[in-house]
């Protein structure tokens, strides 16, 4: 089996850290995947730490027909059977690629619930007739693209997986470094959000749930853990909400596997979200989450049985659903116990053994 990973991402984040999964357990399977990256970029680095076959090109978006000949040339040349286009851009470059003679197969991965653009490019490729399947990371995810194609039956569900392995040892790996780091004393409850602080991840409605439980006498400190466009914008709200104490932004922190599991409580207050790979960390941790009721989430957090929900931008439900976990210690604990036995399902090795079955199926077949 010869597949190629197309990442065409200068930036590494989720989709990345899901291909990173896919390429490492197919190796342990048997199979070594090439690559396709952006030059200069966390991937190609990746993949020479990792000793991945790999070629690096430029990507541009203005005019991509020499990046499109280059990787038809490369799919040629080592026989590439299939090619899995992992984003938006890739996706592009792909379909260029087999247009111009690549000889091989297409399958796209979607993360993101949004629905497909109008212009005729974006109905063109989304339809494109050399793509086998669509892997979509949730239910929702599928529902939304399938409402829009021509061929629905092509848009597959695969969920997103993450490294169980890292939180295996909890009680060895667990520290105090954000009470340590931030001068936190012992009593307070530690109350946060982990998500790139954009329009997206709506963290104004975290900072006016962090009002409503400290007007409620939540002795608490509310961290915003990761980096963003909005950040300043954020932290501006903050102050003018009176929470210039009780919010800590710590910026991006990069053993966040680690720092989780000091969190009494996880909250997600996303507006969008294909799936929310952060919540099964959450899981993985043993820390109640209380997420937003929106994209691929509620196929993970079952409102009172593996976490709590909240309508999106409903601050005061948000506060009034971490109220209940933390005046009823009976259920926190029954939802933590739920959230441990779900998130097995939703592993790397889980992710990988359903995408290989989609690559057999279609190679089978063609």
């Amino acid at each position: 089996m010869q597949v190629l990973q197309l990442v065409s991402e200068r930036s590494w984040r989720g989709g990345e850290q899901q291909v990173a999964y896919l390429l490492e357990e197919l190796r342990e399977l048997g199979i070594t995947c090439h690559v396709c990256c952006q030059k200069g970029s966390a991937f190609e680095a990746y993949c020479k730490q990792n000793n991945f076959p790999h070629i690096a090109l430029a990507f541009t978006k203005i005019f991509p027909v020499p990046t499109a000949l280059q990787l038809k040339a490369y799919i040629n040349k080592h026989n590439i059977q299939l090619v899995h286009m992992q984003a938006s851009h890739a996706h592009t470059i792909g379909v260029l690629a087999h247009m111009l003679g690549a000889n091989c197969e297409l399958i796209l991965s979607r993360r993101v619930e949004f629905q497909i653009g109008g212009s005729l490019l974006s109905k063109y490729k989304y339809n494109y007739k050399g793509i086998k399947r669509i892997i979509c990371i949730s239910e929702r995810v599928r529902e939304v693209l399938a409402q829009s194609i021509d061929d629905p039956g092509k848009c597959v569900t695969v969920y997103s997986g993450i490294n169980l392995d890292r939180f295996r040892d909890l009680p060895v790996i667990k520290s105090d470094y954000l009470r340590r780091t931030y001068n936190i004393p012992p009593h307070k409850l530690l109350i946060g959000n982990i998500s790139a602080i954009d329009v997206h991840k709506d963290y104004f409605t975290f900072l006016e749930m962090a009002k409503l439980l400290k007007d409620q006498g939540v002795n608490a400190t509310y961290l915003a853990i990761g980096t963003g466009k909005m950040e300043q914008e954020v932290k501006n709200y903050a102050i003018e909400l009176g929470l210039a104490n009780d919010v800590i932004f710590t910026g991006f922190i990069k053993n966040v596997h680690q720092v989780l599991p000091e969190l009494d409580y996880f909250v997600f207050t996303t507006i969008k979200e294909g799936l929310g790979t952060t919540v099964l960390d959450a899981f993985a941790s043993r820390v109640p989450v209380v997420a937003s009721a929106t994209g691929g989430i509620p196929e993970m957090v079952q409102d009172g049985i593996t976490g709590m929900l909240a309508p999106v931008k409903q601050p005061a439900i948000f506060a009034q659903k971490v109220m209940q976990l933390i005046q009823h210690p009976d259920l926190r604990q029954r939802v933590v116990e739920n959230a441990q036995k779900t998130v097995v399902n939703f592993s790397k090795e889980v992710t990988t053994r359903h995408t290989l079955a989609i690559y057999k199926e279609i190679l089978d077949t063609h």
